[in-house]
């Protein structure tokens, strides 16, 4: 949403409020899908061998109506901003966005036959915390999308997807256990540290080729990677375990920090 938003500023057509109940959107289905496979990993019993958090129904800490409850509030919350979001932009397509992302969200983890034991968590995560995160806050801003649009993208893309390769980098052999076959556990612990840093590379990559469509200030953004080299080098030195919890902590944060400093980047341009 934040590089979003940046680009949007760029173009000249950013619209706050829309950017608020985007960020909504965002923080919203966040939030529920966490609490979705919270509940839905509970109730399979998958997070017994879990190396990082406890969760809320594998702990017993919640009961799984109560976490399944919350999910599906967050979710409505998200819904509720996206239908003022389609009633201020008249774009009434996009709700079927917005019922795919519910979706996306629920069955990653929950259902019959979730995609996120399938080893398709990661694709979903490109798509929607990714594609369509920064081209929806484009495109209820400007009205349209293009290709700088498409590549900030993927590289807002490949660092949501680093952070869940760390994630099941780190329970690997807790998911193997139980019969969750992550990306992580079909590929291999090897492949799968190959697969952060290509993510990590991706995404540098894609902010040079943005900056050569709009503006060297975009460049600015790769500021915010620097965070991500202290995790790189865990990663690659074989950590394992809790070593792995930091991974993941600081592929978020430099995600948050890399979107800001694009954004900013993009604004510094207009002054």
């Amino acid at each position: 949403m934040i590089a979003g938003t940046g680009l949007a500023v760029f173009e000249h057509g950013a619209s706050w409020v829309a950017a608020i109940l985007a960020l909504v959107v965002s923080v919203s289905l966040q939030i529920g899908v966490n609490y979705a496979n919270d509940y839905s990993d509970g109730i399979r019993g998958t997070d017994t061998a879990r190396v990082g958090p406890l969760r809320l129904v594998g702990s017993g800490i919640a009961s799984p109506p109560l976490v399944k409850r919350a999910a599906f509030v967050s979710f409505g919350i998200a819904g509720l901003a996206g239908l003022a979001l389609v009633i201020m932009t008249q774009h009434w397509w996009l709700l079927a966005v917005g019922a795919a992302c519910v979706l996306a969200a629920w069955y990653y983890t929950g259902g019959k036959r979730p995609y996120g034991y399938a080893g398709l968590g990661e694709v979903s995560v490109f798509v929607f915390f990714g594609l369509v995160a920064v081209c929806g806050t484009v495109y209820v801003q400007v009205g349209r999308v293009w290709i700088a649009t498409l590549l900030t993208g993927v590289w807002v893309g490949a660092l949501a997807c680093a952070i869940l390769v760390a994630n099941n980098l780190r329970d690997i052999v807790g998911d193997a256990q139980v019969g969750k076959r992550t990306l992580a556990t079909r590929l291999g612990d090897t492949r799968t540290r190959a697969l952060y840093v290509i993510l990590v590379t991706l995404s540098a990559l894609m902010i040079v080729l943005v900056a050569l469509l709009t503006t060297w200030w975009a460049l600015v953004g790769l500021a915010g990677l620097l965070l991500i080299i202290p995790a790189v080098r865990v990663v690659l030195s074989g950590g394992r375990g809790p070593a792995l919890i930091g991974v993941l902590k600081a592929t978020s944060l430099a995600e948050l920090a890399t979107a800001i400093a694009f954004a900013a980047g993009l604004s510094l341009r207009l002054l």
